[in-house]
Formats: C-alpha cells, sequence, structure tokens
C-alpha cells in the first residue's frame, strides 16, 4: 500500500513512517512547512485543517495514519482546530478519495468527561472517526518515550544542570510508558490487520509507575543523583499560568507546562496493553531496558 502519514516529522511520526517502510509499504508523509530531517519515502506540505490539502496529498494512497496532535495550544493551533477540527477534515477527505483505511491516533485517558481540555478534544476526534463508516483503527497511547521524545529528554535535560528535580501532580498518579518503537510497530501491524478495523487499542508500557519512581530510574540509568521535590499543585499551577504567558507571545511556541497538563498529572493515565500484545504483536519493554537503550 501506499500510506499517508500526517504529522510524519514529528518525533512518532518519523517512528512510524520508518515502522511502516520496514513492514513492505510505501510512505508519504504530510508536514506543515519542510521537515529539517529526510523523511523515508516521499512527502508534500499542507495543513490538515485543510480539505484541498488532505485530498492533494491522499492522491494515489490506499490508507491514512493520522497522528497529527498538539500538547499545548500556541495561537490558531487549538485542541478544538487541531484534534476536532482536524480530524473531521481528514475523514471529509478521506471518504472525497476513496480512501477506507484509517488508523487514528487518541491518547490513553481518552474520555466522555475528561477533565483536561486535551483528553476531551481527542474523545471528540475519536467520535468523528467512529461515525465515520471508515474501515478505522484507533490507537491510546500512554506517554511516548524515545530519542527526541519531549518527556523523559526534558528531565534529562534538566538533571544536567539541577540537583532538584520537579515532581508535579498527585504523588501517587500512576503512568504507563511506552517505547516510541512498540508504538511505531503497532501501526505498521495494523495496517496488515484486518481483525484491527473498528477495534480501539491502548498503548501502554508493562508497568504502572507514579512520575517520581520514573524519574528515579531516568538518573539511575544516565548515571546522576539528583534529589526529587514535590510541588504544591496550587504553585505549580502559577507557573504554568506565567509560562503559558510567556512562551506563546515571545517565542512563539507552546509552553514546557501547561495547567492542562498539571490536570492530567492529577489523575491516573494507565490501560489495559492486552489486546494489543495478542492482537498486533506489541510487546513493549520494561521502562529501565527502553531507556538503557537510547540513553544508557
Amino acid at each position: 500500500m501506499r500510506v499517508l502519514i500526517t504529522g510524519a516529522s514529528g518525533f512518532v511520526g518519523r517512528a512510524v513512517s520508518a515502522a511502516v517502510v520496514r513492514s513492505g509499504h510505501e510512505t508519504r508523509g504530510m508536514t506543515r512547512r519542510p521537515p529539517v530531517q529526510p523523511l523515508p519515502g516521499e512527502w508534500v506540505t499542507g495543513s490538515v485543517v485543510s480539505g484541498e490539502d488532505l485530498r492533494r496529498a491522499m492522491d494515489g494512497c490506499d490508507a491514512v495514519i493520522h497522528l497529527v496532535g498538539i500538547i499545548g495550544e500556541v495561537g490558531d493551533q487549538t485542541f478544538e482546530r487541531v484534534h476536532r477540527e482536524g480530524t473531521r477534515r481528514v475523514v471529509e477527505a478521506c471518504t472525497a478519495s476513496g480512501i477506507r483505511r484509517l488508523i487514528h491516533m487518541s491518547a490513553l485517558g481518552t474520555r466522555p468527561g475528561a477533565i483536561s481540555g486535551y483528553h476531551r478534544s481527542k474523545w471528540a476526534a475519536e467520535e468523528i472517526v467512529r461515525g465515520s463508516g471508515l474501515d478505522w483503527t484507533v490507537f491510546r497511547p500512554s506517554v511516548i518515550y524515545g530519542p527526541g521524545d519531549g518527556f523523559v529528554n526534558l528531565f534529562v535535560r534538566i538533571g544536567r544542570w539541577s540537583p532538584v528535580l520537579p515532581v508535579i501532580g498527585r504523588a501517587d498518579a500512576l503512568l504507563q510508558p511506552v517505547p516510541v518503537e512498540a508504538v511505531a510497530g503497532a501501526f505498521a501491524a495494523a495496517l496488515d490487520s484486518p481483525a484491527s478495523i473498528r477495534r480501539t487499542y491502548d498503548l501502554c508500557g508493562p508497568e504502572p509507575m507514579t512520575l517520581a519512581a520514573i524519574l528515579r530510574i531516568v538518573h539511575e540509568v544516565t548515571g546522576r543523583r539528583r534529589w526529587l521535590a514535590g510541588v504544591p499543585t496550587a504553585v505549580a499551577r502559577v507557573q504554568a499560568a506565567l509560562l503559558e504567558r510567556i512562551y506563546p507571545v515571545f517565542l512563539r511556541c507552546a509552553a514546557p507546562l501547561t495547567q492542562d497538563q498539571i490536570t492530567m498529572l492529577e489523575e491516573d493515565n494507565v490501560g489495559d496493553p492486552s489486546a494489543a500484545e495478542r492482537e498486533l504483536g506489541v510487546r513493549p519493554v520494561p521502562f529501565r531496558e527502553g531507556l538503557q537503550r537510547f540513553l544508557g
């Protein structure tokens, strides 16, 4: 197949593109601007909120993998516009182009009545996909880590100069970090799995962990000793509010910490990986082992 991959130049997009090529398919990456590094296969520029751009990108394709998403809002790049409206436009373009197969990336924790704006918009996007009449598959990954991620590498950078690492959110809230290669493998496997059509899969690691436990392992693997300091939620929200004012206005990018992210860190973010393991062969390695592969 020739597969269009939206968001192909991102951290996850590059891994998915490479996995799809390894599985024997051709790729066409769609990016908002020319990629800084070469992409597997061919690529086009365009926006997922432009039906014309999408139909042009889909010309000659057999399937679409829709990865575009944001974790912080900047200008007109809002959760509603990117997640809900962008997904609606992708579904409409698939229908207009005669493409039946759509694989969509959502997020673990997405559900009706979610407390965070991010998860609410992701749920709205899922509803659009499920009501599309297409041959869809939805993946809900937990926090994804690997070379170039915005999670583990953020704390690695902080640990280079700071003897203290901040622990934000509810102390006992659990996460299930998943390596990017497992996520990419799931998308590639779904392309060749008719049984995955109209299915929703959790993509998460084998072990639920608190953020503090994650940070301890990160700096054990990197050989650094750092103190962990809990940050009261009220203090973190004040910091996030300031960052949300500064970064979008002066740096034209999303803040590294937002109030919506703090909201998400106040609840568990765990799932059941058994269906993806059983039906698609996705078997994520334990967190420490995954880190050692790219940090050790």
